[in-house]
């Protein structure tokens, strides 16, 4: 079993920054994953980002690269995603989920346990 919490959402203006903590319990293995996903109203699920439990690899969705940056903090066992240069369009409700693998991370399948979600809203 694994739980996840997600924090950090909220309210920001266009241009703005935030940064969401997914704070991790439970058995979690160094070859473990965690990943970022978002869903926007109407809108499939999206892929942002992944970071292994070890740091060994961190992975971003194309469109995610340059703005968005993945981090683990192992003595706390959170990860973060921090993102900067917001967009309206960034507007989601944004989840951490957890992966015993190590490829295939842009697939929801992957992955065994979620978050309950963090709402973001980007304003113009």
């Amino acid at each position: 079993q694994v739980q996840l919490v997600e924090s950090g959402g909220g309210l920001v203006q266009a241009g703005g920054s935030l940064r969401l903590s997914c704070a991790a319990s439970g058995r979690i293995f160094s070859n473990d994953a965690v990943g970022w996903f978002r869903r926007a109203p109407g809108k499939e699920r999206e892929f942002v980002a992944a970071i292994s439990w070890s740091g060994g690899f961190i992975y971003y969705a194309d469109s995610m690269k340059g703005r968005f940056s993945i981090s683990r903090d192992n003595a706390k066992n959170t990860v973060y995603l921090q993102m900067n240069s917001l967009k309206p369009e960034d507007t989601a409700v944004y989840y951490c989920a957890h992966s015993v693998s190590d490829y295939e991370l842009s697939v929801p399948s992957r992955y065994d346990y979620w978050g309950q979600g963090t709402q973001v809203t980007v304003s113009s």
